[in-house]
């Protein structure tokens, strides 16, 4: 069996000057891609996922919620939808996309350019086991460790190369991720930029 690493979300518009920025954006952009280079056997797969927004709906709000709405962001054909530069991407094998038309937070959701979903391209691989990082902690890092976990992978999120919205979302998604028996590693990065 396999491993893979699961980056998720590193974009432009959820990094410092972005439209949805989180503190630490770019620095766990540029952590992940140390650790590719520093440890290029660490996994046998790499993927991503992007948020990839055409039209969704009450995803977008004016004025924003943010609990069920937020700000526009990662608008298809956007610079705020492309990674992030310091996110080094030479060994991701597949990106899947997510939210078209609709809010999506796990990269469960998403799919590749041919439409193959992410549990069967990792399935395909024979991947058993997930490490999860990027953006946001308290969001789509935690919607898609839990259902990495509920897909029957063995699921770690490595803490350190995520950064988090606030300490209170944070908590509520730790407890959460811990409960469905997902591996929590390190500490992430915390604030709003």
């Amino acid at each position: 069996m396999a491993n893979a690493l699961i980056i998720v979300d590193v974009q432009n518009d959820f990094c410092e000057g972005g439209s949805l920025a989180v503190a630490g954006g770019a620095g766990v952009a540029a952590g992940i891609s140390g650790l590719l280079a520093d440890e290029p056997q660490r996994w046998d797969h790499v993927v991503a996922t992007k948020d990839y927004h055409v039209d969704p709906g009450a995803h977008f709000g004016d004025p924003p919620d943010y609990v069920e709405s937020w700000p526009r962001h990662c608008v298809v054909g956007t610079s705020g939808s492309e990674f992030h530069p310091e996110l080094a991407t030479d060994r991701v094998e597949a990106v899947f996309h997510k939210g078209e038309h609709a809010a999506a937070y796990s990269g469960f959701e998403g799919h590749a350019a041919d439409g193959e979903c992410l549990a069967d391209w990792l399935r395909r691989h024979d991947v058993d086991r997930v490490d999860v990082v990027g953006i946001a902690t308290d969001h789509c890092v935690r919607a898609t460790a839990l259902d990495a976990a509920r897909e029957g992978f063995a699921t770690t999120v490595l803490l350190g190369l995520t950064a988090a919205v606030a300490p209170e979302t944070l908590d509520v998604a730790l407890r959460a991720m811990d409960g469905a028996g997902v591996t929590l590693h390190g500490e992430p990065v915390i604030g709003v930029a």
